[in-house]
């Protein structure tokens, strides 16, 4: 039986009041998640039954840089490490209406360019990317984002997970985003003890279907960030309770854990 929750506590968007159950012995004793007697299909099932209630819980799940094409997202994607979606959507309608593509780019101004980019922080190294990256596409492919993983990933700043992000997002083609959030989620769901994102990615792959990942990777990061919070996750208001080897980390009463959860408006894609 589901805890009522009292009509004072009006659950925001996100919240499902958890089952009542003692904290797991991961929560309890800070053991990892990880059970290495769960068989494969066992955990596949566990895996994809969590994946549809993602799928119930942020049925608005998307990518939350702005963008217009596929270079706009790329450069997007590089700018966003150590920094918020939203900070990144703030610099980029200036950046791209000064430097529209990847030749614009690849001429850019240092100077200039490292002005726009200062407010989301280490600026010259980022210059140093989206310069190197729009150069390598105007000198390698007519100035075009290659819609292949083992092209994006020779260019400069480029790695799988922001390759995957493009991949995804940009061309339609089904990849898993290892970022903070995911990694951090995928191993307190038990499903891999992992810390490599290359290694998490390929065994996560062989959990969930194909043609979903590029929408559950969505949902699993706004889950991280609206819900299991890295410090203190909303235990008692998730609807993932249930099948959670991690549940109990945080509050497990529904009232205070419906206080963790933030809606997009407060969340950390400010």
């Amino acid at each position: 039986m589901s805890l009522e929750v009292s009509p004072s506590a009006q659950a925001p968007e996100y919240a499902r009041p958890a089952r009542l159950r003692r904290p797991t012995r991961a929560a309890r004793t800070g053991a990892s998640p990880f059970d290495p007697d769960e068989s494969p299909l066992g955990r596949t099932r566990r895996a994809r039954r969590m994946a549809r209630e993602l799928a119930v819980i942020h049925p608005d799940a998307h990518c939350e840089l702005d963008f217009t094409n596929a270079f706009e997202l790329l450069v997007a994607t590089v700018l966003s490490a150590q920094t918020t979606d939203k900070m990144v959507n703030k610099v980029t309608p200036r950046l791209f209406a000064r430097y529209p593509d990847a030749v614009a780019l690849a001429g850019a101004d240092r100077t200039e360019l490292e002005e726009i980019l200062k407010p989301t922080g280490f600026f010259r190294a980022k210059s140093n990317s989206v310069l190197g990256l729009s150069q390598a596409l105007v000198e390698r492919f007519d100035g075009e984002v290659p819609g292949r993983m083992a092209d994006l990933v020779t260019l400069p700043g480029v790695g799988r997970k922001t390759a995957n992000v493009v991949l995804g997002n940009a061309f339609g083609v089904p990849g898993l985003t290892v970022d903070t959030h995911f990694g951090r989620l995928v191993r307190r769901f038990g499903w891999t003890e992992e810390s490599d994102p290359v290694k998490v990615e390929t065994e996560i792959a062989e959990l969930i279907p194909k043609k979903e990942w590029t929408d559950f990777s969505h949902r699993v990061i706004f889950h991280g960030r609206r819900v299991c919070h890295a410090k203190k996750a909303a235990c008692g208001a998730c609807g993932l309770a249930q099948w959670c080897p991690s549940f109990g980390i945080g509050p497990t009463d529904p009232e205070s854990a419906l206080k963790l959860v933030k809606t997009p408006s407060a969340s950390d894609t400010e």
